[in-house]
């Protein structure tokens, strides 16, 4: 990135450290000094090994991290040549320098070669790469990582990424090295980059060199980054408890003064009201506290601060809000990386959830601001006859077309820019898809249109810049242009027009879940009727035996235990699938309604959803039930369709990383200056929060992938 220059701010560089061995039962109170008791190897042995262990909170880190980290086909079908055993910990050095720590092995041929240079000011001449490069050998383990548990660090060089190695044991004993022996002497790379990402801390310039200005004030407050690869939701909540349109929503938390503290760790409503408060108050918006004991800066115009050299702010650490948001979610209950568009969804479901359960609150439910209808309209090529829908969703994604122009000197794919009104030209243009016409009786080609039915408060436009590699979305640094202004006029539904004939209701039911027929088989043989089986299954995710076992000895006083099974559409009760996993299918290219009838289909299992969406590629997903919205003549979604829909950009996500999974997220928004009575762009960076150059402005506007914008 050339408008943010990152500069490296050591440890090292500011202080000399000293390690000293005291006993505490001869001085109590200060503490007996043990002369040159750091040359005793012994000693020093064990004092690394306190030093270099690790906190429960930075295991579970690690251990988040790692999980993230799988075997590759090189790993996997590793070729060794036997070359004997190498040299012994301490008297290895790398083949072409003299450097003997941060140190890889060479899994095919055992030969050392130096890693690249990491943080922390631990050295490396890049020579294992090298030897990737002059051998093709693939596999390296960077020797001090090595436990006796068989994990190490391993990297693959094809795969360009950190791998595992299943038979890491075997593999080494090619070199005469006994894992069972080992004891770790070096940081992971897991550990060094979340060493990094906590203690990282650097300078934002502008494109003259200049230092950005930071700022301070109400609204101007920067969220601590929490230790994960890269944490999104600082960068959603900037700008959603910004926006001018969202005081009604934090008002409603205000409330949450009646809560009693006692349970305030488990309150959504004194988590959100405590976090909104702490970012709007601007009583945490202050300069970090200096060394030197100088006092604070006064408080100046947030967008005008005076102070001669860049200073930052510790900033608000959301723990407690994260811990509550992701109580029990597979992924956000985690440290593991996320994206933030799926963050987006999973919160503001939570929020709205929680509304209803306690009631709704004074006034609208608060969620409404962010809430649209989406009109789906599918008309038969046959017989002219249409179906309309109204889906309610949060978040507009618009397909970014990719069209490539060349590449650059590192050989990496440049795209052609594209313009914002492309992309919602193709979101809502016409569609030809295969269709069983229930009029018609037959299969079809049908027309599918996607437009909005009404339009919300809170526009939260998603660009998607991916492509799936391997079912891995992969980002794609495609310019988008985007103004700051958007009309959307054009793009509203109107719904069913005179002289149009609706097509029939499917009066069919929905086939029951495709069971797993091993479980099935393995359940029945047990001697359960098949009924309570196929109950069983769905309830425990259609999976395996053993869960489905568990849940029929719990239920097996349930008086409706041997009651038929209705299938969906039917009246049956049967849920309707989350929204996260609805979303997370439809981010593969589905739509919802076919991503909703996959889930009922599977009996919610996600896996399962996604085999029968490519074993179903003819079915639009349109004989699933529609969501609460219903069909366009009694729907009642949020948002309004009064016209003109006018927006003014007021916040933009940029993101820098190779995919939605990896990488690190900034925000730009927009805020009014109290002096001038104009706005400003301003940039937060985790705690930094500065005013934001208009040259960087433009350039990242193009690479963002969310977009906020407010309605005027």
């Amino acid at each position: 990135m050339k408008k943010l220059a990152i500069v490296e701010d050591r440890e090292e560089d500011k202080y000399e450290h000293k390690t000293v061995l005291k006993c505490w039962k001869c001085d109590p109170v200060n503490g007996l000094e043990i002369p040159d008791a750091m040359a005793d190897p012994h000693v020093k042995s064990l004092s690394d090994g306190v030093m270099q262990s690790l906190s429960s909170a930075r295991q579970s880190e690690v251990k988040a991290w790692e999980e993230e980290i799988t075997p590759c086909e090189h790993t996997l079908t590793l070729q060794q040549q036997a070359t004997g055993p190498i040299l012994a910990s301490g008297l290895a050095h790398c083949s072409k320098c003299d450097l003997k720590e941060n140190l890889w092995l060479c899994l095919t041929c055992g030969t050392f070669g130096c890693g690249r240079q990491q943080f922390g000011g631990i050295g490396g001449n890049g020579h294992g790469l090298q030897h990737y490069e002059e051998t093709k050998h693939p596999v390296s383990v960077k020797l001090g990582t090595i436990t006796p548990e068989g994990s190490a660090d391993i990297y693959c060089y094809t795969c360009n990424d950190a791998k595992t190695d299943p038979e890491l044991a075997v593999h080494l004993s090619t070199f005469g090295i006994n894992v069972q022996t080992q004891t770790k002497t070096e940081k992971s790379m897991t550990e060094l980059q979340i060493e990094h990402n906590l203690k990282f801390d650097f300078s934002l310039t502008d494109e003259s060199g200049k230092a950005l200005e930071p700022v301070f004030g109400p609204g101007l407050t920067g969220l601590s980054n929490l230790g994960n690869r890269h944490v999104t939701m600082p960068y959603l909540l900037h700008p959603l408890i910004n926006i001018r349109a969202a005081v009604t929503w934090r008002l409603s938390y205000k409330r949450s003064s009646l809560y009693p503290l006692s349970n305030s760790a488990s309150c959504v409503d004194c988590q959100m009201h405590k976090l909104a408060d702490g970012l709007l108050s601007g009583r945490y918006s202050h300069p970090r506290p200096t060394t030197t004991g100088a006092p604070e800066p006064k408080a100046t115009n947030p967008l005008a601060h005076d102070s001669p050299t860049p200073v930052f702010q510790e900033g608000v650490r959301p723990s407690g809000f994260k811990a509550l948001i992701g109580k029990g979610h597979e992924e956000f209950s985690t440290m593991r990386q996320q994206d933030s568009e799926e963050f987006l969804t999973h919160l503001l479901t939570v929020l709205r959830r929680h509304s209803k359960r306690a009631g709704g609150t004074q006034g609208a439910e608060p969620t409404e601001l962010f809430a649209l209808g989406m009109e789906q309209r599918l008309q038969c090529g046959e017989c002219k006859r249409v179906r309309y829908r109204v889906d309610e969703i949060d978040v507009v994604s618009v397909p970014v077309p990719a069209r490539e122009k060349g590449k650059d000197v590192e050989g990496k794919t440049l795209y052609a820019d594209t313009q914002l009104s492309e992309c919602l030209d193709i979101l809502t243009g016409p569609e030809a898809l295969e269709y069983t016409c229930p009029a018609c009786q037959k299969s079809v080609i049908a027309t599918k249109r996607s437009r909005f039915a009404t339009f919300p408060q809170v526009l939260i436009v998603h660009a998607k810049k991916f492509q799936l590699v391997n079912w891995v979305p992969s980002k794609l640094d495609i310019p988008l242009n985007v103004s700051d202004e958007l009309q959307l006029d054009n793009y509203l539904g109107r719904g069913l027009q005179p002289g149009e004939v609706e097509l029939p209701n499917d009066q069919q039911a929905s086939a029951l879940p495709q069971f797993n027929e091993a479980a099935m088989a393995q359940l029945e043989g047990m001697g359960f009727p098949a009924v309570r089986c196929q109950k069983a299954l769905i309830a425990t995710g259609n999976s395996d035996a053993e869960a489905a076992m568990e849940w029929l000895f719990q239920h097996m006083e349930d008086p409706d235990i041997d009651a038929p099974i209705q299938a969906p559409g039917t009246g049956s009760s049967a849920p309707e699938p989350p929204q996260e996993q609805i979303s997370m299918l439809a981010e593969m290219g589905f739509t919802q309604a076919q991503a909703r009838k996959a889930l009922r289909e599977t009996g919610g299992n996600a896996e399962r959803a996604v085999e029968w969406l490519f074993s179903h590629p003819d079915d639009n997903g349109e004989d699933a039930p529609s969501t609460s919205a219903g069909p366009s003549k009694t729907a009642s979604p949020g948002g309004s369709a009064e016209l003109p829909a006018k927006y003014k950009l007021k916040a933009f996500i940029s993101h820098k990383g190779p995919s939605v999974h990896s990488g690190h997220y900034v925000a730009h928004i927009r805020v009014k200056d109290e002096q001038t009575g104009g706005e400003n762009w301003v940039l937060f960076n985790d705690e930094k929060v500065v005013k934001a150059d208009a040259e960087s402005v433009r350039e990242l506007k193009k690479l963002a992938y969310l977009y906020v914008y407010e309605r005027v």
